[in-house]
């Protein structure tokens, strides 16, 4: 095991002597030495981009962490013991080899953030809902196949839910009870909807949906009257619900690659849009509104096939806003 003198350049102490950081990111560490268990005045341990392979039981120790980062190691692997860390915030196990959650994680009561990213994970217990002091979760490029309704009774989870590449083929209606989210991601699925309580996610700012199959959008997106982006990229969208004209706070609509042939002429309520992306969609025409929006910096039109060019184009290049075709 490594000598804990060979870390002592990495320990960061106060003025007082007592050690309070462990910060050995990227130092090609393979493992742990005996002596960090007794490192008991530790409030942050960042140990990324290492090669560690196993965590030792006795890091249960370290009671008074707050910060444990562990991401881009070798760990197929959790010891039971970590659970017993009741002062831990922020915990990153991403891109690892783990294939399963240890059950203690989900005794961390006073996590904020948990980036379980990046692994071979399978399955994700209910028992998340215990983590009720969570305001960000990242669960991206795993192996899920769904997403545990838990998740929906974290009360703090205000930050940031990713949940991109894990082969789902549905939004559990449930997540529509997460009214205080602020950011939302689940793009490269496999979704073909989304249910209608997604409109009870009242605070999203941004929802990431592109590389799915999604080919129907319910009309309650249209009460996400926070929305600011909304990324629809590669999916099979072949029209839009006219409610999207009631996302007044739009600043960003990136629909490329989708077989629209049409879109509502209520985009033109899109007042706040700063961006609209067409590219290779169906569209033979556009709304006439779109040249009324007062805040519009870019409009791509390129790999459309318009049976005319519409002249209000010209105006919309006049005042400034950028028109690709």
């Amino acid at each position: 095991m490594t000598d804990l003198n060979h870390l002592d350049e990495a320990i960061h102490r106060s003025p007082d002597g007592e050690a309070i950081a462990l910060l050995a990111a990227g130092t090609s560490l393979q493992e742990l030495p005996d002596g960090i268990s007794d490192l008991v005045s530790l409030r942050t341990v960042d140990l990324d981009r290492n090669g560690l392979t196993a965590l030792p039981k006795a890091i249960s120790n370290l009671s008074r962490l707050t910060n444990l980062s562990l991401y881009a190691n070798r760990l197929d692997e959790v010891p039971e013991s970590i659970g017993h860390l009741g002062s831990l915030q922020h915990l990153s196990l991403g891109k690892n080899r783990l294939t399963r959650v240890p059950d203690a994680i989900w005794r961390l009561s006073e996590l904020l953030s948990l980036n379980l990213a990046e692994n071979q994970i399978t399955e994700i217990s209910d028992d998340v809902r215990n983590l009720g002091n969570l305001r960000m979760l990242d669960l991206g490029h795993n192996r899920l196949g769904d997403v545990p309704e838990g998740i929906a009774d974290l009360p703090a989870l205000t930050d940031y839910l990713y949940l991109s590449d894990n082969g789902l083929t549905s939004m559990p209606a449930a997540l529509g009870r997460l009214d205080r989210l602020d950011y939302l991601n689940l793009t490269d699925n496999l979704l073909t909807m989304l249910p209608a309580e997604i409109g009870g996610m009242s605070a999203l700012r941004e929802l990431r949906l592109y590389n799915n199959r999604i080919n129907w959008l319910p009309d309650e997106i249209g009460a996400l009257s926070r929305l600011r982006e909304l990324h629809l990229m590669n999916n099979q969208l072949a029209a839009l619900p006219e409610s999207l004209g009631n996302l007044s706070e739009l600043r960003h609509l990136d629909l490329r690659n989708n077989p629209l042939r049409q879109l509502p002429e209520s985009v033109g309520k899109l007042t706040r849009l700063t961006h609209l992306d067409l590219r290779a969609t169906h569209l033979a025409g556009l709304p006439e509104s779109i040249g009324s929006l007062p805040n519009l910096e870019k409009l791509d039109l390129r790999w459309l096939k318009m049976h005319r060019v519409p002249r209000w184009l010209d105006s919309l290049r006049e005042r400034g806003c950028v028109v690709l075709l």
